[in-house]
């Protein structure tokens, strides 16, 4: 066991993470459905497709075309018919009503959904398998300690998993992307998302530690098990410090 910084090999953190992403999206699917049962998730959206097929049997036009309004394949008749009914579908306040419980629905199910998860395989089941291990970190062998070499907390993972990870690297960019498929974001949507996940990508490849934004959150970083040592507390830290400054003073008096 070393003390020095024994980062975690990239091709196993990279394996860990698809390996945690794949049991991740499993779990955030079928806690979604659940939510989406007992929000009553299908109301709203058969009375928008409901609505959009009245318009659709009254113009002739495809519910596709109206919900897309993608003209491209349309006469110019059809695209002025197009333009007049889109008009017509703004001011529809069955169709308003709707399409605003759809989204406030789908940004709780996401928030839930997602919280749920994290909770489950990024807090509970890293503080069962000790050292911040998730289910991909354990079958790689490697885990998360604190920048200085001592254990990380169950309030600094928490912090990790639920402030770091569970916000910022997935929440934020999936309320960014349901906002901007729904017309509420526009381009600035796409931007953020692009920024975080730029952000993230770059801090990996470029930063001295192979650190990401959720470790830099925490102050903590991946290394290998194997060969890291890791303290239970600063004191035992400090002991450690102070034995090896004995020793090597030791040393230089012979």
């Amino acid at each position: 066991m070393i003390y020095d910084l024994q980062k975690a090999d990239t091709w196993k953190r990279i394996s860990a993470t698809i390996f945690d992403i794949i049991i991740m999206f499993i779990l955030f699917v079928g806690i979604s459905f659940g939510l989406s049962a007992a929000l009553n998730y299908d109301e709203p959206f058969d009375r928008l497709n409901a609505a959009y097929e009245e318009y659709s049997k009254e113009t002739g036009l495809s519910v596709e075309v109206l919900m897309l309004g993608d003209d491209s394949e349309l006469t110019d008749a059809q695209k002025v018919l197009l333009d007049e009914t889109i008009q017509r579908i703004e001011k529809d306040v069955e169709i308003g009503n709707s399409l605003y419980v759809m989204v406030n629905l789908t940004l709780i199910i996401v928030s839930v959904g997602f919280l749920l998860t994290f909770i489950i395989l990024e807090f509970l089941v890293p503080v069962i398998l000790g050292n911040g291990q998730t289910m991909g970190k354990k079958i790689f062998g490697i885990g998360v300690m604190r920048y200085d070499g001592v254990k990380v907390s169950n309030l600094l993972l928490f912090v990790r998993a639920i402030l770091g990870k569970c916000t910022v690297v997935w929440l934020v960019p999936a309320f960014s992307l349901i906002l901007t498929l729904f017309g509420g974001a526009g381009i600035f949507g796409l931007i953020l998302i692009l920024v975080i996940y730029g952000t993230q990508l770059g801090l990996f490849l470029f930063s001295r530690d192979r650190t990401t934004i959720h470790d830099l959150i925490a102050q903590t970083v991946t290394v290998d098990l194997a060969s890291q040592m890791i303290f239970e507390t600063p004191e035992a830290l400090l002991e450690y410090k102070q034995k090896m400054q004995a020793e090597k003073a030791s040393k230089a008096n012979y």
